[in-house]
């Protein structure tokens, strides 16, 4: 191993200093005003998109909505804290949520309290609360943990151990598409402590045949595969969703039907509200709505890279953290993309501030607090100087 965040030098020109190099005060407002846009905009095309689903279940069109709403309530409560937290205060956190995460797994796993939808196990119901889904807890306290040990590279294989518990657990639930998840921020921030590429290779090469014992010992899982590979085998089963997907997107062409006037929504698309809620969104808003999101999703991973980019070498630990967040969050949308246009299996993920999933919000409001955090310290320490 490396020794750490020490590893990257920063010394060198920078290749884009007319993105990086903008006053840096002002990241910290840049960086709300895009999370804020994300929210607002994923919250108005949640209801465009669930209003017709809601009526269908005998509920009141606004009830997906009003659900979110909750868990954006909780999560800007907890946020005006997270921004204001010192490192000090985050690392002693790291072992304590993530013990309480693992906790949380064991639950969904082995108790009652473990609620199936869908075919996999992934939520858990305790009493009146509201159902949660552990799996996305664990990603952030991972990731937490990761930082905890920058600069302790002897140390490093702790929280990499916790990480593949972490996906044993997520694997158990039926759950591949979060597994595979946890395994990449585990990847990206064993990469980030300084452990040497030709280590994490080995490692990887070390995993790839339980990952693909796993992806083929469920039926579903390989027909998934097999109709992706070869879509005429299965048109209306496996990747009937994916098909429909892509005819919204091309029915949106340039500037979309309008706003709330989309017609796959309306029955046509199964779980338009959760999943493949982009597909609807290119319907009404057109391929200028879907590039408006994208450059945000795009100025969201610039601003929380260069948050991790600035404090190497002042604080690891909030360095590698706005690093683990961002790539959680840009991973995930990612993915969802890649499945709704066909580029990747069929599989459960949602799109990060747009799909329907009060524990999904709530953990990407966090993580994005967690960013605003560091942003704020990066700030602090370069007016100091």
């Amino acid at each position: 191993m490396g020794s750490g965040y020490q590893n990257f030098d920063y010394q060198g020109s920078d290749p884009t200093p007319g993105l990086i190099e903008q006053p840096k005060s002002k990241s910290t407002v840049t960086f709300l005003i895009v999370t804020l846009l994300l929210t607002i905009v994923g919250l108005v095309q949640l209801y465009s998109a669930s209003y017709n689903e809601a009526l269908l279940n005998g509920v009141p069109h606004y009830y997906y909505v009003v659900r979110q709403l909750q868990f954006v309530g909780l999560a800007a409560i907890g946020s005006v804290i997270i921004v204001f937290l010192p490192s000090k205060v985050l690392k002693a956190f790291a072992w304590p949520l993530a013990l309480a995460a693992l906790a949380l797994l064991l639950l969904t796993v082995f108790t009652p309290y473990g609620q199936e939808k869908f075919g996999s196990r992934r939520w858990l119901q305790i009493g009146p609360l509201p159902a949660l889904q552990p799996s996305e807890f664990a990603k952030l306290a991972l990731i937490l943990l990761f930082a905890s040990y920058q600069g302790k590279p002897k140390k490093i294989l702790l929280p990499a151990a916790v990480a593949l518990l972490y996906a044993a657990l997520v694997f158990l639930q039926r759950d591949y598409s979060t597994m595979l998840l946890i395994v990449v921020i585990a990847f990206a921030m064993l990469l980030y402590s300084g452990v040497r590429l030709a280590k994490v290779v080995l490692l990887l090469l070390f995993l790839i045949p339980p990952l693909f014992a796993a992806l083929f010992s469920q039926a579903y899982r390989i027909r998934r595969v097999a109709s992706f590979f070869f879509p005429s085998l299965d048109p209306s089963g496996m990747n009937y969703q994916v098909n429909v997907s892509l005819k919204a997107i091309a029915k949106g062409r340039l500037f979309g039907a309008g706003l709330g006037k989309g017609t796959y929504k309306l029955g046509i698309l199964p779980e338009v509200h959760s999943d493949f809620i982009i597909a609807s969104v290119a319907e009404e808003l057109g391929f200028v709505g879907i590039l408006f999101i994208l450059l945000l999703f795009f100025l969201y991973a610039l601003l929380g890279y260069n948050g991790a980019k600035r404090m190497i070498g002042r604080d690891p630990l909030l360095s590698a953290l706005s690093y683990g967040v961002t790539t959680m969050v840009l991973s995930q949308a990612i993915l969802n993309l890649a499945v709704i246009t066909a580029l990747a299996p069929p599989t459960g993920i949602p799109m990060p501030f747009f799909s329907q999933g009060g524990t999904n919000m709530f953990v990407v409001l966090i993580a994005s607090a967690l960013i605003l955090n560091v942003l704020r310290h990066a700030n602090r320490k370069e007016e100091a100087r």
